[in-house]
């Protein structure tokens, strides 16, 4: 059977299990089932596969019949603590949890690549390794380097390993890929700040803690619009505050809850150090008690030019001259950055615009859903980048 029949033969199975685990979804951790599932997939497609990474952590291992490089795909499996709102035939069936980012399509097109690519390995000239990720929503933790600390790699290194992720701002048949920063360093804070409560009619007899904090909020804002290199990108947003009893009492406590997001490690370790500064500063001029707790979390995605370059070119193989356009990066943060840490390789996007006339709503929201159209489209690229890859890394040799 030639690539295109290969592919084909898989077209309607990626829906299914795209669906079935879209109705199954697990939170960080907890993805027991849909290892299950993978597991179950990977032996009924005659795929060897090993476990016991970061607890529920699956590594497919398809081996050509010639020697070669190693190439791994990840995908992640965990889903989020939203509640779905989408009336749908295969909406999730656990209340409080859904698959708001896509990462049920991930796992169903890795293993419907899988399987193509098995099928193939008369042809293949090295490893391909089907990396199947627990916990990529749990930042700070996530599960990439657990998987990486428990052996996923000991065995089979990759010469390179890529990410690819469903993207609602692109139509379906396209592709997003850049040379460098693709997506953001993402930490995140929780400031504490304690003053003296009493009543609202007596102002001069307590510390006000919301006080406090509406000026800690204001300066905090000017990291970005006065620290910050306007051709750097930084964002500093407070997120969630918790303070105050009733209209009449005055506060004694409030905290504050955030997050920083930045591409370049100075960036990053500038606004941190800002932040610390100017929170000691409004501590002292209001002589309150101010206590920072910083998690710094995923790093920055940084793609390695040659495989961004590899990237582009199979995905104009597969989905045709012009299906790459432009893109700017974006500042949401990824597990996946630590892979690329580690090892060469990239992170890109594959377009799942929802079809016209329904809205497209964005990653994490409720109502989030794509055009399964796109996920034969992903198969194909997954499998083509796996062929392109291990023939790059044979010339290399």
């Amino acid at each position: 059977m030639s690539l295109e029949q290969l592919v084909k033969s898989v077209e309607n199975e990626v829906v299914e299990m795209r669906r079935h685990l879209h109705r199954h979804p697990e939170m960080s951790g907890e993805e027991i089932e849909t290892s299950s599932f993978v597991q179950q997939k990977l032996s009924e497609a005659g795929i060897p596969f090993k476990t016991g990474y970061a607890k529920t952590g699956v590594l497919g291992i398809i081996q050509g019949n010639k020697p070669g490089g190693t190439v791994a795909f990840r995908a992640d499996m965990d889903a989020l603590p939203i509640l779905e709102e989408n009336e749908l035939s295969y909406k999730s069936k656990t209340e409080g949890i859904m698959h708001a980012c896509g990462h049920d399509a991930h796992t169903a097109m890795l293993i419907a690549a899988g399987k193509v690519l098995n099928q193939m390995k008369s042809e293949l000239s090295g490893t391909v390794l089907l990396v199947f990720q627990p916990s990529e929503e749990d930042a700070p933790t996530g599960g990439s380097e657990q998987m990486m600390a428990d052996g996923v790699f000991e065995d089979y290194k990759p010469d390179v390993i890529f990410g690819q992720h469903v993207w609602p701002d692109l139509p379906a048949g396209e592709a997003g890929i850049l040379q460098r920063e693709i997506m953001g360093a993402s930490d995140r804070f929780k400031i504490t700040i304690k003053g003296s409560g009493g009543h609202a009619s007596m102002p001069h007899q307590s510390n006000d803690a919301i006080i406090i904090a509406n000026n800690l909020i204001t300066q905090l804002q000017t990291i970005v619009s006065r620290n910050t290199d306007p051709l750097d990108s930084a964002v500093l947003t407070i997120g969630k505050i918790e303070g105050g009893y009733r209209y009449n009492v005055i506060a004694d406590q409030v905290t504050l809850e955030g997050t920083i997001r930045t591409f370049k490690k100075e960036v990053k370790d500038m606004v941190k150090s800002r932040l610390y500064t100017i929170t000691e500063g409004v501590e002292k001029s209001f002589g309150a008690g101010v206590q920072v707790d910083y998690s710094d979390g995923y790093p920055a995605t940084v793609n390695t030019p040659e495989w961004s370059d590899l990237v582009r070119s199979s995905a104009e193989k597969v989905l045709g001259e012009g299906s790459v356009p432009t893109v700017s990066p974006s500042l949401g943060g990824e597990d996946f950055s630590r892979f690329l840490q580690r090892y060469p390789g990239a992170f890109y996007w594959l377009g799942t615009s929802a079809l016209d006339p329904e809205p497209q709503y964005p990653l994490h929201d409720p109502r989030f859903t794509l055009n399964e159209d796109a996920l034969p489209k992903g198969v194909n690229l997954l499998v083509q980048l796996a062929l392109d890859s291990l023939s790059k890394l044979e010339k290399k040799e």
